[in-house]
């Protein structure tokens, strides 16, 4: 994809934040102890119904197939190397964090998976002793640098996202080496695969969702932990309003 292309891509999301912020300017907060993280429910809502319609009629059902047809060592090499695909991504980000370790190790990982590991099919790294890479992202790194999260916000087709990770997502594709495959049918196809693989792992987190009264409330509070959890590298200070917080949402619907 030429850039003059993607920076155009970039644009219109911000237009969707624009067009967010001032679909909300005009309503009263929503009452409830959730009001301060999620103000835009009644439009998250609608959007969160529109991706799981789309979810359940195209893209679950070519995950399930692909999860029946394909062996699962060839699932691990197709995930193996999308995630040798985003260690430039995580590069990036724990250099801007000051975690130069993190980087020195995500920088090993991407050499030796890319070389040895055959474009990061096998992952030849963790055998050759290096940690395993913990996912970063622009978003974690504004929030270490103290950006706020801003209103939880749900995309068309992209799911779950706080506002600012969504401001800065276009940044984390630029950071994607596959934006500059010159073969588009070959990025496309990629592209593609990697999203029925991701889809297909979702599965095991799936079922948690049957036993909660609210599938949005749940998607919504997990998400928002996910993101707490890994901004703080897995060492999150103790929330001890979430789980009032959760448990009010719950009753009240």
């Amino acid at each position: 994809m030429p850039i003059d292309k993607f920076l155009r891509a970039g644009r219109i999301s911000f237009m969707w934040m624009f067009l967010l912020l001032g679909a909300c300017a005009g309503s009263g907060p929503r009452t409830g102890t959730a009001a301060s993280v999620d103000p835009w429910e009644g439009l998250n809502r609608p959007i969160d119904s529109f991706n799981n319609g789309v979810d359940k009629v195209l893209i679950k059902p070519v995950a399930k197939g692909y999860e029946f047809i394909v062996p699962k060592f060839m699932r691990r090499g197709v995930s193996n190397f999308s995630h040798n695909l985003r260690e430039p991504l995580n590069i990036i980000n724990n250099l801007l964090q000051g975690k130069g370790g993190a980087a020195t190790n995500n920088f090993g990982r991407f050499v030796a998976n890319s070389t040895f590991g055959v474009l990061g099919i096998f992952d030849v790294a963790t055998a050759a002793g290096l940690d395993e890479a913990k996912d970063e992202d622009f978003g974690q790194t504004a929030a270490v640098w103290g950006v706020p999260d801003g209103p939880y916000v749900i995309l068309p087709l992209l799911g779950p996202q706080t506002l600012r990770d969504a401001i800065l997502m276009p940044l984390n594709v630029l950071a994607d080496p596959l934006l500059y495959h010159r073969d588009a049918s070959v990025r496309d196809t990629l592209y593609v695969l990697r999203l029925v693989d991701v889809r297909q792992q979702l599965f095991r987190a799936e079922e948690l969702l049957k036993g909660s009264k609210d599938r949005y409330i749940a998607i919504r509070e997990a998400y928002l932990q996910h993101r707490r959890y890994v901004i703080y590298d897995g060492d999150p200070p103790v929330d001890d309003d979430f789980y009032d917080e959760f448990l009010d949402d719950e009753e009240n619907y």
